[in-house]
């Protein structure tokens, strides 16, 4: 599904964000369609990628349940594989990013020379992909668009993004969700290696919404050959959306003015829709089944959905 043109009862307010289209509800609830629309560097890539969208949506419904015992949860209905339904929450305007190890954004930064990252400083002497003394948390500010910028944990508290009583609930919420993901991940052979939270509130109660330890939220390394590629200075395998951002690169675009997205071959759209059906499977140790469901008939089940709740 690229994208999606829905016509729902009780419908008071569409968006269309990078990947998804959300549709509010009675000012109640929101239908998150998740497309398989691919966006990196903050650009939307021309071309879709097969099957990306339901494989978000399940692994985020997947790791959603298995989560909800530490912090509520936005979840209400997932009547369709790309499709959740859940509660319409005060979105923070901050994501939390929590990062066990010096990977991606953190290393290029650590690589510069720079030693602190949003205000936490990174210790001396690591190398790529080692794992930090312990989770840093290290928070961007939310665009709807453009790109979201790093920002410290006292400046959100500064300019009253969050109040300093919800900041630190979120900080605990982070640190427990990146708990439970690691241990998940754990049992598959996977490290979870950094991922990203966004949080709403509705009344005092504060919920995780969106999607979680999916690949597009998320990077994981396999666990077994870790060390022996660590100590040979070897790149890590990885199952997460990094290998498009570096295929990007290596083809000369980073998302900045003027640079043109290089051709996406059939070649490569196949092989990144594998890699996310890869992950889907090695995440939830489920078997990924393709389901191609019409407009049409999403658009009724849909109807039909919210109906009961």
């Amino acid at each position: 599904m690229l994208e999606s043109n829905f016509k729902l009862p009780g419908q008071t307010a569409f968006y269309k964000g990078k990947v998804r289209d959300v549709y509010t509800i009675n000012d109640k609830l929101m239908v998150m369609v998740v497309s398989d629309r691919i966006s990196a560097f903050d650009v939307v890539l021309p071309r879709p990628i097969p099957y990306k969208g339901q494989v978000l949506n399940q692994v985020a419904a997947v790791m959603l349940e298995a989560t909800k015992d530490i912090v509520p949860n936005w979840v209400k209905a997932v009547p369709l594989p790309g499709v959740t339904i859940g509660l319409k929450c005060e979105t923070f305007p901050v994501e939390m990013v929590v990062r066990g190890n010096l990977t991606g954004h953190a290393w290029r930064t650590y690589k510069s020379g720079k030693r602190e990252l949003c205000g936490v400083t990174m210790p001396e002497g690591l190398k790529e992909n080692d794992f930090f003394p312990s989770p840093i948390i290290t928070p961007t500010t939310k665009a709807h668009e453009g790109h979201d910028e790093d920002i410290s944990r006292e400046e959100i508290i500064a300019r009253g993004l969050v109040s300093k009583e919800d900041y630190e609930q979120l900080e605990k919420y982070t640190l427990a969700l990146f708990q439970r993901g690691k241990e998940l991940a754990a049992k598959r052979g996977l490290i979870l290696v950094d991922t990203k939270y966004e949080f709403g509130k509705i009344g005092d109660t504060i919920y995780v919404i969106d999607e979680i330890h999916t690949p597009d939220s998320s990077r994981y390394f396999y666990a077994e050959g870790y060390e022996e590629k660590q100590k040979a200075g070897q790149p890590q395998k990885q199952l997460s959306k990094e290998f498009v951002r570096e295929w990007l690169m290596a083809n000369g675009f980073q998302g900045k003015d003027g640079q043109q997205v290089p051709e996406m071959t059939d070649e490569f759209v196949n092989s990144v829709s594998e890699r996310y059906i890869e992950l889907f499977e090695n995440i939830t140790g489920q078997k990924f089944v393709k389901q191609d469901v019409s407009l049409a008939d999403a658009e009724k089940k849909i109807a039909e959905t919210l109906q009961k709740l």
